[in-house]
C-alpha cells in the first residue's frame, strides 16, 4: 500500500481494524466512516454496503495477486528453493493480514456468503498454482508426484496450520522459530517429492 492511502484504502483499513476488534455484525458503517475520516455517503459511494466493504478488503489485501506474480516470475525450478520462497512469502503475507484472516475465522458462521466466497477464492487460487507447478516439475523429472493436487493441499495445510497456531497463541511465535519450521518442513517435503 502507498504511503498516502487513498480514501478507499482508508475505508478498507478502518473496516478491517473495527471488524477484527468488534466482529462483522457489531460493526456499523457509521463507525467505519468515522474511523476512516469520511462521511457515510462517501463510504456508500465507494462500496455500497458493509458486505461489499469486506468483500473488497479480502480482494484488495489477500495474497492471490502476489502469489500469481511469484509463480510467474520468482520461482527457479529448484524444488527446495522454490518451496522455501513460497513458504516465506505465504507467512509474510498471512502475518501482514492477521486481522483480515481473524475476521474470516471468527465470523465464518455469520459472514455473508459472498464474503466467504471472496475469502476462499485466494486459497483455491494458490492450490491451483501449486498443483500446476508440481505437475510441471513432475513432467520435467524434478518431482515424483502421484497426486499433485493432494500434495499441493498438504503443503498449503502444513503452512496454514502453522499460521493458525501462531494466530491463536497469546505470545507470537518468534521469527527464529518460524524460520526453523519453514526450513524443516520444506526439507521434509522436498525429500518426500524428490526423485
Amino acid at each position: 500500500m502507498s504511503a498516502n492511502p487513498t480514501t478507499g484504502e482508508k475505508i478498507l483499513l478502518a473496516t478491517i481494524n473495527l471488524m477484527a476488534e468488534k466482529g462483522y455484525d457489531s460493526t456499523t458503517t457509521k463507525e467505519i466512516a468515522l474511523a476512516a475520516g469520511v462521511n457515510e455517503v462517501t463510504l456508500f459511494r465507494h462500496f455500497g454496503t458493509k458486505e461489499k466493504l469486506l468483500e473488497a478488503a479480502f480482494n484488495r489485501f489477500h495474497y492471490g495477486n502476489e502469489m500469481t506474480k511469484l509463480f510467474n516470475e520468482g520461482l527457479k525450478g529448484n524444488l527446495h528453493e522454490d518451496l522455501l520462497t513460497l513458504s516465506r512469502t505465504y507467512h509474510n503475507i498471512m502475518n501482514r493480514n492477521r486481522k483480515l484472516i481473524s475476521i474470516s475465522l471468527k465470523g465464518s458462521s455469520t459472514l455473508p456468503d459472498a464474503v466467504l466466497q471472496e475469502a476462499s477464492r485466494n486459497p483455491k487460487h494458490l492450490k491451483n498454482l501449486l498443483t500446476e507447478y508440481l505437475t510441471t516439475m513432475s513432467s520435467q523429472g524434478k518431482v515424483v508426484t502421484s497426486n499433485p493436487e493432494i500434495q499441493a493441499l498438504s503443503f498449503m495445510w502444513m503452512n496454514f496450520g502453522a499460521f493458525i497456531s501462531s494466530l491463536n497463541m497469546k505470545e507470537s511465535v518468534s521469527e527464529e522459530t518460524l524460520n526453523e519450521f519453514i526450513e524443516e518442513s520444506v526439507r521434509l517435503f522436498t525429500k518426500a517429492l524428490s526423485p
